[in-house]
């Protein structure tokens, strides 16, 4: 048992598939994912934006193949990409066959909008074919008629009901690399939806608040109602649905997965909201960190307060610390010890070195013994 049990999440256990080389389920890192909005037809700027996602951090693009320009682009953005590009199909078959030619990791597909047994037949031909996996993705907001009939609205039992009818299909065609999605722009309605369909699948779950908003109320709404689930082991991928640049959905995903201490990547910043007892300027401060130290991906703790009252508690806690003093002069804490001060005009450029070189020291430790980014 872990010496903290309290924070111990115990992973929904399901089996694993590959999307490209990053395997998803089975015990494997929850990966985060994003959509680009560029006109997939456009490659040098689709490219162009996968390129500053990955900049971020993200294991996973799709990408919208609604036409053939967009299938045609898609071989050219896949070799430029260096992570597994996703193509997301919704009506039209051959759109399918084609991303699946021209190297897709994954078809993100509603079975049922794909028209008949036989043309899902040869969609899953095509997949098996090229090594591609599927994602069944049911969404409240276009749920089949039946079911709407049936239940009056859509409802958990809906949301499962459909995903169930969808993978029928597949493993109809003896097809089992596949994950699953029954989102909600509801909080409430997409929770319980996962929780049924946690229950009765083996199969990884994508998880997501599909159409949660804007920056802040979209991170709210994704964060209570995907953080529910992770929380309790439920979810295998994540994408945060936002209407903000993909690069911002991969941040608030990872922030949210280093939340739950699911995975650590990244500078993991503990800061005050500030007050008038603040030596610095807090606010600033961080917002000037953040954005320097957003180029790290070795996991590490930085503590910033205003004052002392909280200040030197929360630096024993953190990899490097800084607690606001008076007359301008600031304790720095390293490993959660006292050990030097700093003015303020030096601080932000010297606290930014510190964390430099503290991650090279933690990934120079880790060549022999090198530490996975998620827990396990």
């Amino acid at each position: 048992m872990s010496i903290r049990p309290w924070r111990d999440i115990a992973r929904r256990p399901s089996r694993q598939i590959m999307v490209g080389n990053v395997p998803v389920g089975g015990g494997a890192p929850v990966t985060v994912q994003t959509m680009t909005n560029t006109l997939t037809s456009d490659a040098k700027a689709t490219i162009d934006q996968i390129r500053r996602c990955e900049e971020a951090g993200v294991d996973i693009i799709r990408v919208s193949c609604p036409d053939e320009d967009s299938t045609a682009a898609l071989k050219q953005i896949v070799r430029a990409a260096n992570v597994p590009i996703v193509a997301d199909i919704h009506f039209h078959y051959k759109r399918a066959l084609e991303a699946a030619d021209a190297g897709a990791a994954c078809l993100r597909i509603n079975p049922g909008n794909i028209g008949s047994e036989a043309r899902v037949a040869e969609v899953v031909r095509a997949a098996k074919a090229n090594g591609c996996a599927i994602r069944i993705g049911v969404n409240a907001g276009s749920l089949e008629r039946d079911l709407l009939e049936k239940y009056g609205e859509p409802c958990p039992e809906a949301l499962v009901e459909s995903a169930l009818d969808h993978i029928k299909l597949l493993e109809g065609q003896d097809f089992r690399d596949y994950k699953v999605a029954v989102k909600a722009s509801d909080v409430f309605l997409a929770v319980a939806a996962y929780q049924q369909l946690a229950e009765a699948v083996d199969c990884p779950l994508h998880l997501g608040i599909t159409e949660a908003g804007g920056l802040i109320g979209g991170t709210v709404k994704s964060s209570i109602g995907m953080g529910m689930l992770l929380w309790s082991g439920i979810g295998d991928t994540i994408r945060v649905s936002l209407s903000a640049e993909p690069e911002e959905e991969v941040r608030v995903g990872f922030e949210m997965l280093k939340a739950l201490g699911i995975r650590n990547r990244g500078v993991r910043v503990v800061s005050c909201p500030s007050c008038a007892r603040q030596g610095f300027d807090v606010i600033r401060t961080v917002e000037k960190l953040e954005e320097r130290l957003s180029h790290i991906r070795t996991p590490m703790s930085l503590s910033v307060l205003g004052c002392v009252v909280n200040g030197p508690g929360e630096a024993r806690e953190t990899d490097i610390g800084i607690t606001g003093g008076g007359q301008g002069k600031h304790m720095v804490y390293l490993s959660g010890v006292t050990d030097h001060h700093v003015q303020d005009a030096d601080m932000v450029d010297h606290i930014v070195r510190l964390v430099e070189a503290k991650a090279a020291e933690i990934e120079a430790a880790q060549i022999d013994t090198p530490i996975p980014d998620a827990a396990e």
